[in-house]
């Protein structure tokens, strides 16, 4: 029931004259006027300079509601929480891709980007509620404690984690600390009957985002960046001048669930490919201010050889960015499946309160004019099903359920017809592997079989694995059928029932897996092939929601967390979290 105000009493006083009520509007106007100028002189970003009063009005208005409802709502209310609420859903009825970061969850939106972490150095497998170390990372701090693989961590610090039902990101969370403090493992290790108390000093673990780099044969070069991190660049320089001395002349980029990171990162990668000063990116905002355009500035180290760059719906932002540029000029052929399509840029703002807000000021677009961004409007939840209706249409499976509309069709320097309005569509389609997404794989996966089998096969023949060179490790290595089905016993252990047919189906797969998690340089780098299995913050777990990296002038931002990530590609040997 709502309570009625009391009644004004009566004064008998004649009503204010026309003039008294001018004065009065005009007041209460200046009075706005003042409240606008606060919030503008306490944030980066000016108000529209046409209708500052709508925000003065606005803040008031939210700042009053705010007041009455911790005041006199009936039951106790988190007043912050509210607020939060309020905000995010204020950022999501302006586009998907805005977002507002609080104080307490910025290091871990931030530590995606970076290229080291605080950490002990130690990549693990969840599997039947029990960490197990795949490896610990090469010269880290776990290594040098004694960590091996195939460890199983029972306690953290005196903290019971085994049978403990606790997720990857809680457990990568109790692994990690600042630089210098100190963390005790409880180890049961095979073999040995008694556990091992083991202190780790905690210490400055590199993170690295190429993934993979080695020649395919003799003069093809592989290299896999997983981000646009801020030592991405580097990183990627270091591997391509290291291939081209072993004999590179044609290159395959594996940008397939790259969800992007930082703009200039991306467009230095992209200007070592293309020559002369042609345009990489430009973007278009509310003002000039936010106008940008990127140009190719530096000789790059392979601006002539053969190029092939592999994209899939999980490459977004940066990564989009790179595809279309290479695209627009010719200078690679794309093959895979359309991107992700996420072209806004979001401006990073620090806040007082040391959150973030990420507002999107502008949208990408390629050398040849096309608008990466999909579409999107006020139903949000729409748009976070874009992906799945994808599949649905048949769009992931078959090129010919793809369809662009003809105004949206542009041109590239050689007069090739390509389409904009919604990601980067490829030169070459590959349809999804739907093995990889079959219901028995995907739960072989989830449940950690397939790593826990191969760990425990790295274990029973650890010596004569570690003997081999690569070459002679790629030619003799094989997983037979009795071993896949001592992995569908395991995976019964497990909670996964029994297939035979499904096994069957799923065994080149299998296979591929247990191949890339026994390659000799994963087991000499304690990594993957160029050392993935350093990604820390990225891999310990997948971000929280609402955790995004973006920006433009510095930044891009891998795909917002609204909607589901980019599906990571099952058929790499990936990482499992690292802390």
């Amino acid at each position: 029931m709502f309570s009625a105000p009391p009644a004004a009493p009566e004064t008998g006083r004649p009503a204010p004259s026309r003039s008294r009520r001018r004065w009065l509007r005009q007041g209460v106007l200046l009075l706005l006027a003042m409240g606008s100028g606060v919030l503008v002189a306490n944030n980066p970003f000016r108000p529209s300079s046409e209708n500052p009063d709508a925000t003065a009005r606005g803040y008031l208005r939210f700042k009053e509601i705010l007041s009455y409802v911790d005041r006199d709502y009936a039951d106790s209310v988190d007043t912050e929480g509210l607020a939060d609420y309020a905000v995010v859903q204020m950022l999501e009825k302006l586009d998907p891709h805005s977002v507002y970061i609080p104080a307490r969850e910025r290091d871990k939106a931030d530590s995606f980007l970076q290229s080291d972490f605080d950490g002990i150095g130690l990549e693990f497998n969840l599997f039947r509620d029990t960490m197990t170390v795949v490896a610990p990372l090469s010269g880290g701090p776990a290594e040098q404690a004694g960590v091996q693989p195939g460890d199983q961590i029972l306690s953290i610090a005196n903290r019971r984690v085994s049978g403990s039902h606790l997720t990857t990101g809680r457990l990568s969370e109790l692994l990690r600390g600042p630089r210098g403090s100190s963390v005790t493992l409880e180890l049961r290790r095979r073999g040995l009957g008694r556990t091992l108390n083991v202190p780790i000093a905690r210490s400055r673990i590199s993170n690295s985002s190429v993934d993979a780099a080695y020649l395919i044969d003799g003069q093809t070069g592989y290299i896999k960046v997983s981000r646009f991190a801020s030592n991405t660049y580097d990183e990627f320089k270091a591997a391509l001048g290291d291939l081209r001395r072993q004999g590179l002349t044609r290159l395959v980029l594996d940008l397939r669930g790259n969800p992007g990171g930082y703009l200039d990162r991306a467009t230095r990668l992209a200007d070592e490919f293309i020559g002369g000063s042609r345009k990489i990116v430009y973007t278009d905002g509310k003002g000039e201010q936010y106008d940008s355009q990127t140009y190719a500035r530096v000789a790059g180290e392979f601006e002539d050889g053969a190029l092939v760059v592999l994209v899939d719906e999980g490459s977004a932002s940066a990564a989009e960015v790179v595809a279309g540029a290479l695209q627009d000029h010719d200078r690679a052929i794309l093959v895979g499946r359309r991107t992700f399509g996420k072209g806004l840029v979001q401006q990073p703002i620090s806040l007082s309160d040391g959150g973030e807000l990420r507002l999107t000021i502008a949208r990408y677009y390629t050398p040849a004019g096309r608008s990466i961004q999909k579409p999107y409007g006020a139903n949000y939840a729409e748009y976070s099903r874009e992906l799945s209706g994808r599949s649905a249409r048949g769009e992931l499976t078959s090129a010919d359920s793809i369809h662009f509309a003809k105004e949206l069709r542009f041109r590239t320097d050689h007069g090739r017809a390509v389409y904009g309005g919604g990601g980067i569509m490829p030169d070459v389609f590959v349809p999804r592997d739907t093995l990889a997404h079959s219901a028995y794989y995907t739960k072989l996966m989830s449940h950690g079989v397939a790593r826990a089998f191969a760990l425990s096969f790295y274990q029973a023949h650890k010596e004569e694995l570690a003997g081999l060179r690569f070459e002679q490790f790629n030619a003799t290595f094989r997983i037979s059928d009795a071993q896949l089905v001592s992995l569908a016993a395991q995976a019964a252990q497990a909670g996964v029932s029994t297939d035979v047919a499904a096994v069957r189906r799923c065994a080149p797969l299998l296979r591929n897996q247990a191949q890339g998690f026994h390659c000799p340089q994963r087991l000499r780098a304690g990594g993957l092939l160029h050392g993935a299995a350093r990604a820390g913050p990225r891999a310990a777990a997948r971000p929280a929601r609402r955790e995004r990296q973006h920006s433009s002038i510095g930044l891009v931002g891998q795909v917002t967390q609204r909607q589901p990530g980019p599906e990571q590609n099952r058929r790499e040997c990936k990482d499992g979290p690292s802390t």
